[in-house]
């Protein structure tokens, strides 16, 4: 019992000697802006974001942090750490009342018994809040080794993280496996799944609590299934992935230090329910990858590279794999990617010929992830110079197109000089969560941008930690943001029964579909012949989207 209550006595000291969270008196005004960390001045937020907590990087010996509204304020202090941490509960009350808002900032810093005051700055808290969790994976920059890795889901209105599952909580050599490419059914974590890799390799697939792993491999189809895109429609367990053969390359002298190239990728369909797999696109010479359907289930976009050295090769060399790897890794800053799209037929399950929709390739750019913002208006893909890993490419940004103009333009309020590549859409439409390098080019983290009704995205923010400092000592990347209305139910454990159980995992059948394209697509602005449903479509033009500088 004493030692109880001397712990008490501790914790009731600590509170009452720390610093007084009231704003000075009397203060001296600073011309120059406060340096704090990280940057969220001038941000838009959403209304049920965790709160934005702050390190001030001056000196002092107390710090006092407040924001203001017309409806209220809400104040915090810290020592000689400079960390302001706003109560969870205040934050969220003021960020209520404030939808549509603007907040004043306003920090004061006591250096050496002298109060003074820097320039206030605005947080804009827009109407519509952001989906509540994000997924991601955490991985060591290695290249090489998985060690501990895992996917997890974070709730943005809180910051709790939960493990979704982790390969080796203790690393384990044995029992080592990657996991990735975790993707979700219209929001919802009723259908998930990702891929495991190396050992106890598979493809764990969720359908409503049933949880199972299938080996997605066939000898009628390129490879492994990796990026998957599912059908917006519940109603529809289907898939379609890429199947794609890939490798790495290392610069002697270079900031963006790997390539990840394709030497090889085709579309697959993949009925979830039936588990059958069908070639979609199998093409010896051009490279179709990142597929994603549009939110009506209507049409897919994929990105396609064409490789003329892969045409000029002799028929004894096309399906050489050695050679392949050659002339990708000697041309890979000359490969680049556009933005196809096929309409896709419900009923029939047949998709209509490829269509171009961003050709990359004539503005010497290339472009990967395509992704439809849930009204169908826009498309969101990463832009970079060449290539289609851009998530170490320095020049990748957040590029849209406006599907209903046809233009096409930078997010540049949203990007920065480093890397922004993989993201999401918020299921409103309103917020895009990316993968960035901007804090220091190595490290990958979430920032989230607002995108507002006239197509333009606003300045982008680092997700939000409870310690403001969490991102510069956490030595882990996030890959691969997803947003989900809901939490994932299955639990860890339950996912490693399955996983490790490579006995019981199913196997594809390959089926020879209807909707099956032959070798061809379209990369230089038409389509060639193709062979659909047993019919065959003459080429056409396509109409050029309006590229805005």
């Amino acid at each position: 019992m004493k030692k109880i209550v001397i712990l008490l006595m501790v914790a009731v000291l600590a509170t009452a000697c720390g610093p007084d969270a009231s704003i000075p008196t009397e203060s001296t005004p600073k011309k120059e802006a406060a340096q704090i960390y990280p940057d969220y001045r001038d941000v838009t937020i959403p209304p049920n974001i965790a709160p934005l907590n702050i390190m001030v990087k001056e000196q002092g010996e107390e710090f006092v942090g407040v924001i203001e509204g017309m409806h209220g304020s809400i104040i915090t202090a810290a020592g000689e750490d400079g960390k302001l941490m706003f109560d969870e509960t205040e934050w969220h009350d003021l960020l209520e009342s404030h939808k549509g808002s603007n907040l004043k900032v306003t920090i004061y810093a006591k250096n050496e018994g002298t109060w003074y005051s820097y320039p206030t700055y605005s947080i804009s808290v827009a109407e519509e809040p952001i989906d509540q969790y994000l997924s991601y994976r955490l991985i060591e920059p290695s290249y090489e080794l998985y060690r501990q890795l895992g996917l997890y889901q974070r709730d943005l209105t809180t910051f709790e993280e939960y493990p979704i599952y982790e390969n080796n909580r203790e690393y384990d050599d044995s029992a080592n496996h990657c996991v990735n490419c975790h993707n979700y059914q219209n929001y919802g974590t009723d259908r998930m799944l990702f891929h495991v890799r190396a050992r106890h390799g598979g493809t764990v697939f969720v359908d409503k609590g049933n949880v199972k792993k299938m080996t997605m491999t066939n000898e009628n189809v390129l490879s492994n299934c990796v990026y998957p895109s599912w059908h917006p429609n519940p109603t529809r367990n289907w898939v379609i992935f890429s199947s794609n053969l890939t490798g790495q390359s290392f610069h002697m002298r270079d900031l963006q230090k790997i390539e990840v190239l394709d030497y090889g990728s085709d579309l697959v369909f993949y009925d979830a329910d039936k588990g059958t797999l069908t070639n979609i696109i199998k093409t010896a010479n051009d490279m179709e990858t990142f597929p994603c359907w549009a939110p009506d289930g209507k049409k897919i976009y994929y990105c396609v590279a064409k490789v003329p050295k892969f045409e000029a090769l002799p028929d004894s060399l096309k399906n050489n794999n050695e050679k392949k790897i050659d002339i990708v890794s000697s041309g890979f800053d000359s490969i680049h990617y556009n933005i196809m799209s096929m309409t896709f037929d419900e009923q029939t399950r047949t998709f209509g010929e490829p269509q171009m929709e961003v050709d990359c390739a004539s503005m010497g750019k290339s472009a990967t992830v395509p992704r439809v913002s849930p009204d169908g208006r826009y498309l969101l893909f990463t832009l970079g110079d060449f290539g289609q890993f851009h998530i170490w490419h320095t020049n990748s940004d957040q590029w849209v197109k406006d599907l209903q103009t046809g233009e096409v333009y930078e997010l540049k309020a949203a990007n920065s000089p480093s890397v922004d590549s993989y993201h999401t859409w918020s299921s409103n439409g309103r917020w895009i969560v990316f993968s960035s390098r901007r804090e220091d080019n190595n490290f990958t983290r979430p920032a989230i941008a607002y995108f507002d009704k006239n197509g333009q995205a606003h300045k982008a923010f680092i997700l939000p930690q409870e310690d403001p400092e969490y991102h510069v000592l956490f030595f882990k990347s996030y890959n691969v943001p997803e947003l989900t209305k809901t939490k994932v139910q299955i639990t860890p454990e339950q996912f490693k029964e399955v996983i490790y159980a490579d006995d019981k995992a199913g196997k594809v059948t390959y089926l020879k579909g209807a909707h099956e394209h032959g070798d061809k697509s379209g990369t230089d602005g038409t389509t060639s012949a193709s062979k659909v449903d047993g019919r065959t479509s003459a080429s056409k033009p396509v109409k050029d989207s309006t590229i805005k500088k």
